[in-house]
């Protein structure tokens, strides 16, 4: 019995159209470090996308890397970090901010998402505090398009998160692993035209997009660009072979394919988020993007995990788990349909 995939959205390789120019170019000689013409030509094919040129763009080789060297670049010693309680960086990415001497400070979640005003309390609770001089310091906040559950923050909200920020001088940083997979959702009321008017950095995520590997950084404000290499360096980020990222993002930032495979994603994933709930079963969230949810008794996990591979999310009651189904850029139509049958199947059976 075949068996479908769908822990995760970097299962397969990359991309096709990457593939065949990496191998196009495989025997070119070029420098080193990211200084090559093909990072230069990506660098300008997102500028253009982002419909901006004062930006500073670098490649980095993976998401955990990149949120390491960004907040450590911007922090001082004795500041930490807010986000949400379900930030990645606060559970998925092994204390690689606290390893570097940096508190994460998370706030409580709804649905995976924090809201402006959490924000604003977390720095004003610390001014007023008479001992804040003995505490960690927030000092930049850290959101991430889409959350760890597929949720999406509006351009509205977004924007009151950047009045926060500006009102206690923080940067704002957002963490974009699946950012078209959020973009193209038809729930998104934001463009990546959008978020250089937004967000102090971002990145645009590679990794679980169709590329091998890597991530492209967009530093927007100039205070924070000065030296940045160094950073890449000592964390471990600036590939020799840097032309490998900038043939990848600029293949993916050619004829459009950085969205054209993330709308294939989502609208697969729809598929199956709408299959659960004609089934019956309930959603941990309420995602409009490639991830899904779905609340399944355990006594059903084992028929599931025969045909389908899913990740285990959380306990979700007495004899319920909460799950992920992640699409992709490279999930199939007879995946997804092998899929939407076995939930329809158990729905006759009930």
């Amino acid at each position: 019995m075949k068996k479908y995939q769908f822990i995760c959205d970097y299962s397969e390789g990359a991309h096709p159209a990457i593939l065949q120019r990496l191998a196009e170019t495989n025997l070119c000689q070029s420098v080193g470090y990211g200084e090559d013409e093909f990072c230069d030509s990506a660098r300008k094919a997102i500028a253009k996308r982002l419909g901006r040129e004062d930006l500073d763009i670098h490649f980095l080789v993976g998401g955990t890397q990149t949120n390491a060297t960004v907040i450590s670049s911007i922090l001082k010693p004795y500041q930490g970090v807010v986000c949400a309680d379900c930030g990645h960086i606060n559970v998925h990415e092994t204390g690689a901010i606290e390893h570097l001497g940096h508190k994460v400070l998370a706030l409580p979640s709804t649905s995976s998402k924090i809201t402006p005003e959490q924000v604003d309390t977390c720095f004003a609770d610390h001014y007023n505090d008479v001992n804040h001089e003995h505490m960690v310091q927030p000092g930049m906040l850290y959101l991430s398009l889409p959350t760890e559950l597929g949720m999406l923050y509006s351009k509205a909200e977004l924007k009151a998160f950047r009045a926060v920020c500006d009102k206690w001088d923080s940067p704002l940083y957002i963490d974009g692993a699946r950012l078209g997979y959020g973009l193209v959702s038809p729930f998104c009321d934001l463009t990546i035209e959008d978020l250089p008017e937004i967000a102090d950095l971002f990145y645009i995520g590679g990794t679980k997009q169709g590329a091998l590997f890597g991530e492209a950084l967009v530093i927007v404000n100039p205070a924070l660009r000065k030296n940045f290499r160094y950073h890449i360096k000592q964390n471990g980020g600036m590939l020799a072979k840097g032309r490998l990222l900038g043939i990848q993002f600029g293949t993916l930032f050619s004829d459009d394919l950085y969205f054209e495979i993330s709308r294939s994603a989502v609208e697969k994933a729809f598929r199956i988020r709408d299959a659960f709930k004609a089934a019956g079963f309930e959603m941990l969230s309420d995602s409009p993007t490639n991830q899904q949810f779905p609340i399944l008794p355990d006594s059903l996990l084992p028929a599931f995990a025969e045909r389908f591979g899913f990740e285990f999310w959380q306990r979700a009651g007495e004899g319920l788990s909460a799950v992920r189904f992640c699409t992709s850029w490279a999930t199939t139509d007879e995946a997804v349909e092998a899929l939407v049958s076995f939930i329809a199947g158990l729905t006759s059976t009930k």
